[in-house]
């Protein structure tokens, strides 16, 4: 039952992806979330007028897609809205069934292969002319002689990519190992972790790691937006819990200059490092959805659920892209997590700070700047429930899913560690 007057048009937002949820809910957009849990935290939101409960991906990626598309055939419904990891894929390799129904801004198969794939995305960056560290397959390292970083392949290991799968099952691996020179990782147990032949990059000593974000119409950018992260949500790496809004021309050009290389279309989250050595920004991953760092996005001004509304239902010329710089923003569980991994992290590439400095650190940051992702004084319900399922250890399920929408492991970030002399797995769960 909607929550306020019956909406003529409806968007569905396959997550507890609240960012989404309010910025289109405010403006009178009637929205569908969909999710496998019947107490997600964002559908407490005011901002929420519908909850349709379906599958979980990873029970079951091909009922997942069904679903979608069975409430995308509702005549109310107009678009979706990737926010998931899976959705990338999902929406890109069955777009046709999806198309049927609704409008969707996502790229064609091969070239969401491209972005995923991140081999392929390397070979694609050197056409383009845009740095980006060097990648190898793990089989064809014979011996580590720079500081490297060890991860998967692929943004999402799924039957079209790896060998082994059927259309009903995929991995989403987010382990990442760091490697000194000399070190000799071992194969079985790299390839046991990574569930296919990972890739091997150069390390980069970066002076800062920044995010850039747009929407593009068939290699023309609708709209860009440009962030700093301050802190991740581990000292080693990780998607950022703390980001400014920025905006730097040379990044500006770089990322352009790829994303019109390959003819995108759609959402694209890209990775920079700043290399410290030789000041260039170095191409590190893109993600085909909404981001982690989205509620930042959008306090800056930079109304990106909008933006694809807009496009999807034909009204691209209304799109006002710009935002505000200097922007500060913070995802406080996020915080809480950066705090610990002082005490809990471990990289022989990464030195550790000062646990007390560290605190001292990101609590005057909050006090300085006390914008929050999910914590809002005019919609407190769906942040209140999220700590409380996450402090009674209900993360697994509801608060998870809040976590995976907007603070996702896969959205703007590459390395995100746990503990171990190198790095051990990440999170790693198995769709079947």
């Amino acid at each position: 039952m909607s929550k306020r007057a019956h909406a003529r048009e409806s968007v569905l937002v396959p997550s507890g992806n609240y960012t989404c949820v309010r910025s289109l809910g405010e403006r009178g957009v009637h929205t569908v979330m969909a999710s496998e849990h019947d107490d997600t935290p964002a559908a407490s939101s005011r901002f929420c007028d519908e909850l349709v409960r379906i599958p979980a991906p990873k029970d079951d990626l091909v009922a997942y897609k069904d679903a979608l598309v069975g409430i995308a055939a509702r005549p109310d419904v107009k678009t979706v809205i990737p926010t998931r990891p899976e959705d990338g894929y999902v929406f890109s390799k069955y777009r046709d069934e999806f198309e049927q129904y609704v409008d969707l801004v996502v790229p064609d198969f091969e070239t969401l292969r491209r972005v995923h794939d991140r081999k392929l995305l390397y070979e694609a960056a050197v056409e383009a002319g845009v740095p980006m560290p060097r990648t190898r397959l793990f089989s064809e390292v014979e011996a580590f002689d720079e500081p490297s970083i060890i991860k998967p392949r692929y943004n999402v290991v799924a039957g079209e990519y790896v060998e082994g799968y059927d259309p009903h099952e995929y991995d989403i691996v987010k382990s990442v190992r760091h490697v000194r020179p000399g070190d000799r990782p071992d194969a079985d147990e790299i390839y046991a972790e990574m569930k296919h032949d990972p890739i091997v990059q150069d390390y980069v000593p970066a002076e800062d790691k920044y995010m850039f974000a747009a929407l593009y119409d068939h290699g023309e950018p609708l709209a860009t937006f440009q962030h700093l992260q301050i802190r991740g949500n581990s000292y080693t790496g990780g998607g950022g819990v703390y980001r400014t809004s920025v905006y730097d021309p040379e990044l500006e050009s770089v990322a352009r200059k790829l994303l019109g290389h390959i003819d995108w279309h759609g959402l694209a989250c890209i990775e920079y490092l700043k290399d410290a050595e030789t000041g260039e920004f170095k191409l590190i991953e893109i993600n085909p959805r909404m981001w982690q760092s989205l509620p930042s996005t959008v306090r800056a001004g930079a109304d990106f659920p909008y933006y694809y509304w807009l496009q999807a239902t034909g009204q691209k010329h209304r799109i006002e892209p710009g935002y505000e710089l200097g922007v500060g923003t913070h995802y406080l569980w996020g915080e809480l997590g950066y705090v610990m991994s002082v005490r809990r992290d471990d990289s022989p590439l990464v030195e550790r700070p000062s646990f007390v400095k560290t605190v001292w650190e990101v609590a005057a940051s909050i006090y300085r700047e006390p914008r929050f992702d999910l914590a809002r004084l005019d919609d407190p319900v769906p942040f209140a429930r999220y700590v409380h399922h996450a402090l009674f250890n209900r993360g697994g399920d509801e608060a998870d899913e809040e976590s995976t929408a907007d603070h996702d492991r896969g959205g703007d970030e590459s390395e995100e560690p746990r503990t171990g002399i190198t790095l051990t797995p990440g999170l790693n769960f198995r769709g079947r």
